[in-house]
């Protein structure tokens, strides 16, 4: 960790489908004594998109949503707009990243607090700097793979036309209070959490970096709390689900999708390995976990380092202990 400059980590190990030891390392913010400890919260970043992959699979599973249907059917506040492409975009299309949408460059940063948080149909529609051009189709749905966080902004908005509720309040109801996810939430302003810090190690001038689109990137959470996640996942696959995911969703979600090898329903696929990473301004994580095993670890920590995830501290420590 004091070779990457890391002021402090969070890591939970997975073993018959438990988490077998938590443990957190370092310090909540750097010139400070306080200790990240084994359920410290961190910025989860785009980790918040396999949490909204469970929440919709969950939704799938009562029959609110349905995985390849077209979503304009649900959809009520927004709507994909109308594209010359014969194949319409679908849930499925949306958790795998191959829904048409690109992300225009520079787009989706953390929240300017100096102005007041948009909403997603405003994001949706290109009103924002936080994607400056309206979400549009840009080539064949289910043809190629282009990694974007409006799709899963039109997945959030989905979510509540179908519901009428907020994507904040379905998450907690839906997944974090059944899942026992008492550290995890959406409003950073809440929680006890560990600062963000640059790759040199110092504390950011706004230490808790937000970001105004949640199923992408809203999540705050401990590596214990994702563990419990993945757990989940690992569960449903063995028909033990307490979010009522069946077994053949949860095969489908560990699936390569579509032109995708390496992509399935809001995970990344390996082989026999299945993995999320989050990446932001100040915070670095990332999720490995080998389904047919019952096995793996997830850290997260409180500095952006520079380096990808699989390259760096924590792509060399899950390896080791993996």
């Amino acid at each position: 960790m004091k070779e990457y400059h890391i002021a402090g980590a969070g890591i939970a190990l997975i073993q018959d489908g438990r988490i077998s030891r938590k443990a957190g390392f370092g310090v909540l913010e750097r010139g400070q004594e306080e200790r990240v400890t084994a359920d410290t919260v961190f910025n989860a970043c785009s980790i918040s998109k396999f949490a909204a992959a469970m929440l919709a699979l969950r939704l799938v599973g009562e029959d609110i949503l349905a995985l390849d249907e077209d979503v304009n059917i649900r959809l009520k506040s927004w709507r994909v707009p109308s594209n010359g492409f014969t194949q319409p975009v679908t849930l499925r299309l949306l958790l795998s990243h191959q829904s048409g949408i690109k992300d225009p460059g520079g787009s989706f940063m953390e929240l300017d607090f100096s102005r007041s948080a948009p909403s997603i149909i405003e994001i949706l529609e290109g009103t924002t700097p936080y994607c400056p051009e309206p979400v549009n189709i840009k080539y064949e749905p289910g043809t190629e793979f282009h990694y974007s966080d409006a799709g899963f902004c039109v997945l959030e908005q989905l979510i509540h036309d179908v519901t009428g509720v907020t994507y904040e309040e379905l998450l907690k109801s839906k997944v974090l209070n059944p899942l026992g996810m008492d550290g995890s939430t959406l409003n950073v302003l809440g929680a006890h959490a560990a600062a963000g810090h640059d790759r040199e190690g110092s504390l950011l001038e706004e230490k808790y970096p937000v970001y105004p689109y949640p199923a992408a990137a809203g999540l705050w959470s401990s590596a214990a709390d994702l563990g419990k996640l993945f757990g989940e996942l690992l569960d449903a696959m063995n028909a033990r689900s307490k979010l009522g995911i069946s077994q053949k969703l949860a095969e489908e979600m560990i699936r390569s999708q579509g032109c995708s090898p390496w992509t399935g329903l809001g995970v990344f696929v390996n082989g026999e390995e299945i993995s999320s990473l989050g990446w932001g301004k100040g915070f670095q994580s990332m999720a490995v976990v080998y389904p047919r095993l019952g096995t793996g670890a997830i850290i997260m920590t409180n500095t952006d380092t520079g380096f990808h995830q699989r390259n760096g501290w924590i792509g060399e420590t899950i390896e080791r202990i993996l």
